[in-house]
């Protein structure tokens, strides 16, 4: 009977077991850090900023043509005129003008970009993997020191985007003149404005990216393990689009400093912001500063997607490489 009464009482009301929060998933983990070593971080970036930048090259070559300002004869109002300015004198081959200043610049500075990214996470973020503003930060710092190394390139890029081969034979040679003409500062003109665009945009995007990752992990965690390649490109596209959106008018600013003197186009008499914030704005209205909006969401979007999942495919290749535990795990 004791025995009995025990059993009876177990199976009360006051016995049953505490439910588990509904966000808890003892077989899913999000990390803060991977483990890595710094040079694989640099490796991963630098494959995926060359896979991002040479598969979206043509959108970008289309949105510098967009952002053209002033005398220049390429005075390009939408996606279509811009489209035909380029292939009307040399076809599809005028889509991938200046993609070897591209090569050069871009695998040096995404290896720079999220090494920096990685290791300040690590550090501003303390092990807490939805710190948001930690992740801004170090979005801040790595593109801080990943402009620094692709300014240069990048004016060089928009330089022969804009040329039709007329101005400049190639990169070396624009590199060349750009020193001869206009001297060493040339290069670094936009660096300014670069910084102060991708600031925010790298705030925005590392932020968005980070938050939207964990949520598409917390819609399905069951399955996100098997499925990381869609997670990383959904939530990729997600950041680049809500960063593109933001910073576009500082874009049209950068290049408008960097292509100046090409194919025509006036020179600004002096290179600060504001500046040349308003001689856009007195020449083209408070629309000339969304110039190139369009395809430049329609780059980033895509781009982030083939960046972060082509980063996190690296990283993984990495982890399975060093033994690194990863089954379960979204990083």
């Amino acid at each position: 009977m004791a025995t009995d009464a025990s059993t009876t009482n177990f199976h009360t009301p006051d016995f049953r077991p505490v439910p588990q929060p509904p966000d808890f998933h003892p077989e899913m983990t999000v990390t803060s850090h991977d483990g890595l070593h710094f040079w694989q971080f640099m490796v991963a970036g630098s494959i995926a900023g060359s896979v991002e930048h040479m598969a979206m090259f043509p959108v970008d070559t289309v949105k510098t043509h967009m952002q053209a300002l002033g005398s220049c004869p390429i005075k390009s109002v939408g996606v279509r005129h811009a489209l035909r300015s380029v292939l009307k004198p040399e076809g599809v081959r005028g889509l991938y003008r200046g993609i070897g200043a591209m090569g050069l610049g871009a695998g040096p500075a995404h290896a720079v970009y999220f090494s920096v990214y990685e290791v300040c996470k690590k550090y501003f973020s303390g092990g807490d993997p939805n710190n948001s503003a930690a992740h801004a930060v170090s979005g801040v710092f790595a593109t801080l020191a990943s402009d620094a190394v692709f300014t240069p390139m990048d004016m060089v890029k928009q330089r022969l985007q804009l040329g039709n081969g007329v101005a400049y034979r190639g990169v070396l040679d624009c590199v060349k003149k750009v020193l001869k003409e206009e001297g060493f500062g040339a290069f670094y003109a936009s660096y300014r404005t670069t910084v102060l665009m991708n600031a925010p945009f790298t705030a925005v995007h590392f932020a968005t990216y980070e938050a939207a990752k964990r949520g598409l992990i917390q819609i399905s965690p069951e399955s996100a393990s098997g499925e990381q390649m869609i997670v990383h490109a959904t939530a990729g596209a997600l950041a680049g689009t809500s960063a593109a959106v933001v910073t576009t008018p500082l874009d049209v600013v950068k290049t408008q400093l960097q292509c100046q003197g090409v194919c025509g186009c006036d020179r600004f008499k002096s290179t600060a912001i504001m500046d040349v914030t308003k001689t856009i704005v007195q020449k083209d209205g408070y629309k000339g500063l969304m110039r190139g909006w369009i395809p430049r969401i329609l780059f980033h979007a895509p781009a982030a997607a083939i960046c972060w999942s082509t980063y996190e495919a690296a990283k993984s290749f990495y982890q399975q490489l060093d033994g690194c535990p990863e089954s379960g795990t979204i990083t």
